[in-house]
């Protein structure tokens, strides 16, 4: 038995015990990683130049990457180390630092994702007033309070678990440090309960949340519905798309790995579910919403032939020699 203040690490659950395993692993999250880091770097870099893209959905497209961007840096390099060196330990100052900073990205970009759909439901059910509700000035607030909101969730999070007295070993059912899993490593009963209420807080505004996208879409598909040419209608599903693939793979992933019964859990089918809403989304959103949005399309084939191109006149340059 031990107690938070003796304790200085945790043990994070293993994918494989065998060595071939754990090296396919870690070719496998270094691909993905990558892949993410790369894609969303490109939306980065192609919403920052383009002007085309300065638009509310630019701008939250933006701040979506960002979000990407920081989960998976959370997450990943310390699992790929741990495949890597084969060793499954993580200090405790290192799991508070991953569990507030996964809280944190995670939740912003949920409220990122409610506040995508208000500029979508703006955009075809109200397009007279887009450019007065959905000003610079309006689309920073309602970032800046996704970003707060994130950060306040996050810190009471991790400040309320880690100030738990933790008695029940320091293995985690997880390979990355997750409320539930340390949570269960508690022996208060009153810390429990409070952090408890904090999940129920923040699974209440969730939820709100959620009740806010699904009326929301209601009013859009009646509206594009009301629509006169199927152009207009192919349109209007154009820029609606992308955000609903989006929101209910970073959804449906999440509830169930989290609210799945007990009967159908497994040590594989917990790991698969983790890695589907941890390290998947952060690879697949930018590739959606480039696949269905063709003015980002144009400025990242732009983006990269004009690379393309100055690479080739640097390498012409180097190798031209005067006659």
């Amino acid at each position: 038995m031990c107690n938070s203040s003796s304790l200085n690490q945790f043990l994070l659950l293993a994918f494989a015990d065998r060595r071939e395993l754990q090296l396919l692993h870690f070719w496998l999250f270094l691909a993905i990683s990558l892949a993410a880091l790369l894609a969303n770097g490109l939306i980065l870099s192609a919403v920052a130049c383009d002007h085309h893209l300065h638009t509310p959905m630019g701008f939250f497209l933006l701040h979506l990457s960002l979000t990407d961007l920081g989960c998976i840096c959370t997450t990943v390099p310390k699992a790929m180390h741990n495949f890597l060196w084969d060793t499954t330990t993580i200090s405790y100052t290192g799991c508070a630092a991953q569990l507030f900073f996964f809280a944190f990205f995670m939740s912003a970009e949920f409220y990122l994702l409610t506040v995508m759909c208000y500029d979508r439901y703006v955009a075809i059910c109200k397009p007279l007033h887009y450019g007065t509700l959905l000003g610079s000035r309006a689309c920073a607030h309602m970032a800046a309070a996704a970003w707060a909101t994130g950060f306040l969730n996050a810190l009471l999070h991790t400040a309320n678990i880690f100030s738990l007295p933790l008695c029940q070993g320091n293995a985690l059912g997880q390979f990355f440090c997750e409320i539930p899993h340390i949570l269960k490593l508690s022996c208060s009963h009153s810390g429990y309960l409070r952090e408890i209420g904090l999940i129920v807080v923040s699974v209440c505004l969730g939820f709100g949340c959620f009740i806010f996208i699904v009326f929301s879409y209601v009013q859009i598909f009646r509206a594009v519905l009301r629509i006169p040419s199927q152009q207009g209608q192919h349109k209007a599903f154009s820029t609606c798309l992308p955000h609903l693939a989006v929101l209910s793979l970073f959804v449906s992933t999440a509830t169930f790995s989290n609210l799945k019964p007990p009967s159908i859990s497994s040590l594989s089918l917990d790991l698969a579910m983790s890695v589907l809403y941890v390290v998947v989304p952060p690879a697949l959103n930018p590739l959606i919403y480039s696949l269905r949005n063709q003015e980002l399309k144009d400025a990242l084939r732009k983006m990269i032939t004009g690379c393309f191109s100055e690479a080739v006149n640097s390498l012409s340059s180097a190798w031209y020699v005067p006659h």
